[in-house]
């Protein structure tokens, strides 16, 4: 089987044309792209409501329960059975399975702002909507960017259920190869799809790094002080080197 799947890669003829490699890679990160800004449509106004009233929280945790229940592939085929074969059914599942994450990263993101940074916000007579855009959500991103990560790695994941209805994608590998028992090609599938994932997660974890409040502010201070540091050192040498001069004239 392992040996099927680097013959695989190793061919040249599957890194070219509308089923090669490449082109399903294409794909499979399209329907994940494409659900996952639907569900931020969603959850991310609804995040920020709620995580700056304080109101529906109840709401939040019993939608995202329930969201969280439903099987993707189960309810991917009841959206066949009432909507038939097209892209909107499994694009529909992977939204369903995104919202949950995405809407607790921005809820919790900004609900955990500290109530005195609010309150002073207040003070000097910001709006609300000031102290949400100006205030929570810069402190929020990066659980924000958590809620993100979490639900773009289940998408990925998952939209391999795309290919149960005919459609393209890493899933392609998978559901043709085991229609005709070629565990070489589901292994392929596998593989590119954790490797995806890896990539995409890595990508994400940087731009959660990125994103921490103050953090570029903290980096020019460290380099002032830095700076501030060696020219206070320069002028007490300088200081130092015009004592020993003067002294050496009067010698």
């Amino acid at each position: 089987m392992f040996n099927e799947m680097l013959s695989y890669f190793l061919d040249p003829a599957n890194w070219a044309g509308s089923a090669s490699i490449p082109a399903r890679v294409g794909e499979h990160l399209w329907y994940s792209l494409l659900a996952v800004a639907l569900a931020a449509v969603i959850a991310f106004p609804l995040g920020l409501v709620i995580g700056h009233t304080g109101k529906g929280t109840t709401f939040i945790v019993a939608t995202a329960n329930v969201l969280r229940a439903l099987p993707s592939l189960g309810l991917m085929t009841l959206l066949v059975l009432l909507m038939g074969l097209g892209l909107f059914p499994p694009v529909i599942a992977l939204v369903v399975l995104a919202v949950p994450p995405l809407l607790a990263g921005v809820y919790s993101g900004v609900a955990n702002v500290s109530r005195a940074t609010v309150d002073a916000a207040r003070a000097m007579g910001m709006t609300e909507w000031q102290i949400v855009w100006q205030v929570e959500l810069p402190n929020a991103m990066p659980l924000i960017v958590a809620g993100l990560r979490s639900a773009v790695l289940q998408v990925i994941a998952t939209a391999t259920i795309a290919a149960y209805v005919n459609l393209g994608g890493l899933g392609r590998y998978i559901f043709d190869g085991l229609a005709v028992t070629d565990y070489g090609r589901v292994l392929v599938g596998a593989v590119l799809v954790t490797g995806l994932a890896l990539v995409v997660d890595g990508l994400l974890a940087l731009l959660g790094r990125l994103v921490v409040p103050g953090r570029t502010k903290r980096g020019s201070k460290g380099a002032g002080a830095e700076a501030g540091a060696g020219s206070r050192a320069g002028a007490s040498s300088g200081a130092t080197a015009a004592s020993t001069s003067a002294a050496t004239a009067s010698a």
